[in-house]
């Protein structure tokens, strides 16, 4: 069970990958799961908007997309592959006024808590999301 990182149609590297698949560990083991195998592809705004486009009918940018293959009920054990689009990432850091490191941090929690199960399509389900994004940064700077 690992956390890997790729990049597709970007150079993006993510600093600390060491310390960010342990962070991840603990984020799961808080949500009362087990972290399996979780992709990390970090790519092109292009590219996130043709998967976007093609996988789930949106025709809009977006920061992520998740693809769950958890089990989350037998072993409990969290899987899947996180598509990251950076260029997104980079432009909500100037809008929200984070870096864009720290905004990175907040989308790749995000991708994890979506395996653990928690949803954001709601105002109140995005509310928590963002709780839990909070909560779990806050464990990244501890």
């Amino acid at each position: 069970m690992a956390v890997r990182y790729y990049t597709e149609e970007c150079n993006y590297r993510l600093p600390e990958k060491r310390r960010t698949s342990a962070w991840l560990r603990e984020v799961a083991e808080a949500e009362g799961y087990t972290l399996g195998d979780v992709n990390y592809i970090f790519c092109s705004a292009e590219r996130l908007l043709a998967m976007n486009r093609e996988f789930l009918g949106h025709d809009y940018y977006t920061d992520v997309i998740t693809f769950d293959y958890s089990d989350r009920r037998g072993a409990r054990i969290v899987a899947g592959d996180v598509f990251i689009d950076v260029e997104t990432v980079a432009d909500n850091a100037r809008q929200y006024g984070a870096t864009t490191l720290e905004e990175m941090r907040r989308v790749v929690v995000h991708g994890v808590l979506h395996l653990c199960g928690q949803k954001d399509k709601t105002p109140r389900a995005n509310a928590q999301m963002h709780r839990k994004e909070d909560k779990y940064l806050k464990f990244w700077k501890a």
